[in-house]
């Protein structure tokens, strides 16, 4: 399966901090917003990943993540000149995904959860279909809302309803056979002018092969796009890493564990890091190694 971070847009609701910076370079307490949606891409066994941004933005993030030959893992970059919606991503990636089933992440959310590597890699054995995660929020008017029938069944997924009909959104993370570079091209722009990923995934729910899998409690799923959203993920991730003393989001301890790089790879990346956080890899290679 092939791996694609949309990490493109313009973040203007984040203006002015985002005007010098693109929003997925911002930091989360301790690593840069795009670590954490790389890390899901990684622990799902993904190891070819294609990263979509804007032509300014593009260099910072080769500068920042380079070819992914540290990391045991290969990064492609690709454009995206305007944000004309998620669901151009899989038509700018065409190419980039060739046969293959493709698992997609926006590079503004954050996951985390009990089993939820389990669940990532099940899901990235995906041959035929999509899958979907749901999440429940309290502000669903500002996602992609799931409708069920009385047998919890899916009905449909709306786009930003002003009445939602649930409070469960589809988070931003997709996995879908390799028809959805066709389903892609087939959808028209919405009213926004946007090819809308909610449109893609209403296309499988109509053929019978859209599986919806909740994330109940002892998940977390964050969508930094406001000021407030961004301080409450670094609390997030620092309480959790201050109370397990583990790190969430760490690109290259995924590396290691998912066994993309070995001891001596962790090593030369630690050594890299003169802070806290290169002193936290080499305590892995001794509990690990």
């Amino acid at each position: 399966m092939r791996g694609i971070i949309l990490a493109g847009g313009k973040a203007t609701r984040l203006y002015p901090i985002t005007k010098g910076v693109c929003k997925q370079m911002l930091p989360i307490y301790d690593k840069p917003l795009i670590y954490y949606p790389l890390s899901v891409l990684m622990l799902s066994g993904i190891k070819e990943i294609l990263i979509i941004s804007t032509p300014k933005d593009i260099p910072r993030f080769k500068d920042l993540l380079g070819d992914g030959q540290d990391l045991g893992v290969k990064f492609f970059y690709a454009v995206q000149d305007q944000p004309r919606g998620i669901a151009e991503a899989f038509i700018i990636a065409e190419d980039f995904i060739g046969q293959d089933p493709v698992c997609l992440i926006l590079g503004d959310n954050i996951f985390y959860g009990h089993d939820l590597v389990k669940d990532l890699e099940e899901a990235a054995s995906l041959k035929n279909g999509a899958i979907v995660f749901g999440y429940q929020v309290k502000d669903p008017q500002r996602y992609g809302v799931i409708q069920f029938d009385r047998n919890k069944q899916v009905l449909s997924i709306v786009e930003k309803p002003k009445k939602p009909k649930s409070n469960w959104a589809v988070t931003g993370i997709y996995f879908y056979d390799n028809k959805v570079i066709k389903i892609a091209k087939s959808i028209k722009p919405s009213k926004r002018g946007e090819l809308e990923i909610t449109d893609v995934n209403n296309k499988y729910l109509k053929q019978r092969s859209l599986q919806v899998k909740l994330l109940g409690r002892g998940h977390a799923w964050l969508d930094t796009g406001t000021y407030d959203s961004l301080i409450d993920a670094s609390i997030f991730v620092k309480a959790l890493q201050e109370r397990e003393g583990l790190k969430i989001g760490s690109i290259e301890e995924a590396a290691f564990r998912m066994g993309y790089i070995n001891k001596d790879g962790l090593l030369r990346l630690a050594g890299k890091i003169n802070t806290d956080y290169g002193s936290y890899l080499v305590q892995i290679t001794k509990e690990i190694g």
